[in-house]
């Protein structure tokens, strides 16, 4: 299948409503019925801004998180509107790839 792999890159203290971002934005591929995603954490970043984000024992300073996903072209952009009309500003990346599995069910 052809579509877009997805990654979205936000830090561990942003949120929506009291739920984590990429945990929110994880629930709202599920509720569109993306066939999968998962949440990365990362243990050392830097963001538009220059400030630094990292997960390490003696300075935890908002730790860097990607939301990786594989889309068809429809679920793209229905996700991407979704959190659009929330007013979230996020950062992402999307590359056109070839996705499925490697035998049938």
């Amino acid at each position: 299948m052809d579509g877009y792999l997805v990654t979205f890159f936000t830090q561990q203290s942003r949120a929506h409503d009291g739920t984590p971002l990429a945990g929110w934005i994880l629930e709202q591929a599920r509720a569109l019925g993306v066939g999968g995603a998962t949440i990365l954490a990362g243990q050392e970043g830097f963001g538009h801004d220059g400030r630094v984000h990292s997960d390490s024992l003696f300075d935890m300073e908002d730790p860097p998180l990607q939301v990786v996903l594989a889309l068809t072209p429809e679920e793209c952009e229905q996700l991407l509107a979704a959190i659009s009309a929330q007013g979230h500003r996020v950062f992402y990346v999307k590359s056109r790839v070839e996705f499925g599995f490697t035998r049938p069910e």
